[in-house]
């Protein structure tokens, strides 16, 4: 549709997850707009990500060296983990407070769909751990969903023999949400998680 830089921007803006031809167009167009230095800065940003980010080698989450600032840090409960698909959820769950313990990234969740089966994700690499560190709980935090669900329940029964705690999130109805607009199938989630008050 444009020619030369403007269109390979444009190919390559479109190539990100999430981004869409008129998303992809009008970042082109944000980025030829906007100061050179803003647009330098943005790029070596992306230099730098990918040449100084790396995976922890304990917990596979995002880290600049061998070891993510989670494993790294010797106030941190050494027999919690908390077991993520993603390293993004490691945020979206430091972000709550609630965790003390350690994280692990699996890489992903089982979907036969997708290809995806148990020996794609880093399964192995929880259960060495958890026999090695001496883990007396691990936190399932998967998504919600069907993938996730079968990820859960696959690990559980898996760390189950090893005589280790095995709990999952609770899920159910959001904070502030309405019966009358929750689906069934939350609504059923809702009622198995509920607790003695």
């Amino acid at each position: 549709m444009y020619e030369g830089p403007i269109q390979d921007l444009v190919d390559e803006l479109n190539r990100l997850p999430g981004i869409g031809p008129k998303s992809a167009q009008r970042l082109a167009f944000h980025i030829v707009k906007t100061a050179s230095q803003d647009a330098r800065r943005l790029a070596e940003a992306i230099v730098q990500a990918k040449e100084r980010v790396r995976f922890c080698r304990e917990c596979y989450g995002v880290s600049e060296g061998e070891l993510c600032r989670f494993c790294a840090d010797p106030t941190r409960d050494t027999t919690v983990v908390c077991v993520v698909e993603e390293p993004k959820d490691v945020s979206a769950l430091e972000r709550t407070g609630a965790i003390k313990g350690r994280y692990h990234v699996l890489g992903g969740a089982i979907s036969p769909m997708q290809g995806i089966g148990p020996d794609d994700l880093r399964v192995q690499e929880l259960l060495d751990r958890v026999g090695r560190n001496g883990v007396g709980e691990v936190i399932l935090a998967t998504n919600p969903n069907l993938e996730g669900n079968a990820t859960a329940m696959y690990v559980a029964g898996l760390l189950k023999p090893l005589g280790v705690r095995v709990t999952r999130l609770a899920s159910g109805l959001p904070v502030g949400g309405d019966l009358e607009y929750a689906d069934e199938v939350t609504l059923g989630q809702a009622l198995e998680g509920r607790r003695e008050m």
